[in-house]
């Protein structure tokens, strides 16, 4: 078959050239997400052909209709307003008008009332082992307004372009193109982002701000404590009159004396400099650092305090299975600290590390941001991730958070 009975194949069939092209993407997004984001060994074939079966018949069948047949109905003139060359088509104000009504009809209409839906639908008969259609149109509910938002920063212009430029049995292959490119941009920009992978097998970006993600436990939670057995671990920590010099003083006397610093956290608040830190040292020269520390003149309004970290004894507590670091971020409110480690708490996670801030948000907004390290011994499945996902976007919605990221350790 020649090159030139070949290009006649999607105008000839557009149709049939739309749900190819569309169930060919839909198909090659999933195992890209499956391959790449998930890191799957085995690819979930079920679930692929789900997909794909919605590519081809919502993606090829059901836009085809709308944006082809239907539109050309209620907009005589798009085919020839796409044809037009663009001097042209600035002069054409009626072909501008109906431009923009084809844009509102899609970007405004069809997918806030119908693609999402049926894709937050398919989504969870494929992806829930117990599909509950009301949980999901209360999923699509919570998340309208995000999803719309980050739809329209990528939908909107690429919609201009496909309805102002390309010929109709082009506007499926378009929208297609456009996006398996996104999903190829998301997989690598995520890579291993396994709970909202549904994001990036969209055809659009959503709004979530949810997010998990599998990495090595043992690697991320280890402390120096229970790493370095072979030296002695030193707790030090101390408050007082703010003044230039107090960290280089301190650094100095740790590093002359043979230690080495690993977590710390120095901080002035107010009149007042706090500092607290951990450092590492050969047992023989524990007090000597000490010493040295507890005499500085430079250090005395600091108050220098110095105790010995020991180990945690193998039995006294149960094995870490699962990490978890936790980034939210939500208008300044008193109780917000108090709710995020209620929550943890209630689902038996020990803290690991803890630290707050308050910074400028939007328009001048005060901005409290929390971030938790926090490990725990149960089980962490499929179905626990789906529970602890509920409950902070439920929290997400009682503090108003404009960020909840969640990564996963295991």
């Amino acid at each position: 078959m020649s090159w030139k009975k070949l290009a006649k194949i999607p105008i000839q069939h557009p149709l049939a050239f739309g749900i190819g092209v569309s169930t060919f993407k839909t198909s090659a997004s999933d195992l890209l997400v499956q391959v790449v984001v998930e890191q799957k060994k085995e690819i979930d074939w079920k679930r692929n052909a789900a997909f794909a079966t919605f590519g081809c018949f919502y993606l090829g069948g059901v836009q085809y209709a709308i944006y082809v047949p239907l539109f050309s109905r209620i907009f005589p003139n798009a085919a020839k307003f796409a044809a037009k060359p663009i001097r042209e088509k600035v002069k054409d104000v009626k072909g501008i008008g109906a431009l923009c009504g084809q844009v509102f009809l899609d970007q405004f209409v069809h997918h806030p009332l119908l693609y999402f839906p049926v894709f937050y639908g398919t989504r969870e008969l494929v992806m829930s082992d117990k599909p509950d259609l009301w949980r999901m149109l209360q999923t699509y509910r919570k998340n309208m307004s995000e999803d719309l938002a980050a739809l329209w920063k990528v939908w909107v212009p690429s919609t201009f372009i496909n309805f102002a430029f390309m010929p109709m049995w082009a506007r499926i292959p378009w929208v297609a193109g456009t996006s398996l490119l996104w999903t190829c941009i998301l997989s690598a920009m995520r890579g291993g982002d396994v709970t909202h992978s549904e994001d990036i097998e969209a055809p659009f970006p959503t709004g979530s701000t949810l997010t998990l993600v599998k990495e090595g436990l043992d690697e991320v939670f280890a402390s120096p404590v229970d790493l370095d057995k072979s030296l002695a671990h030193v707790c030090i920590s101390g408050s007082g009159p703010d003044r230039i010099g107090h960290v280089a003083k301190m650094a100095r006397i740790v590093a002359d004396s043979g230690g080495s610093v690993t977590h710390s956290k120095m901080i002035r608040l107010g009149q007042e400099f706090v500092t607290l830190m951990h450092v590492g040292i050969d047992p023989e020269n524990r007090g000597e650092l000490i010493e040295n520390l507890r005499s500085s003149q430079d250090l005395k309004a600091l108050k220098i305090r110095a105790s010995s970290l020991t180990r945690r004894q193998t039995g006294s507590f149960d094995d870490r299975t699962v990490g978890l670091k936790i980034h939210v971020v939500g208008p300044d409110r008193p109780g917000m600290l108090a709710t995020v480690a209620e929550l943890l708490a209630h689902r038996r996670m020990s803290v690991e590390d803890i630290t707050t801030e308050i910074r400028m948000g939007e328009k001048g907004r005060r901005d409290f941001v929390v971030n938790v390290e926090v490990v725990t011994s149960q089980k962490m499945d499929q179905e626990n991730l789906d529970s602890l996902l509920a409950e902070f976007q439920d929290l997400k919605e009682e503090l108003n958070l404009s960020v909840v990221d969640i990564r996963v350790h295991m």
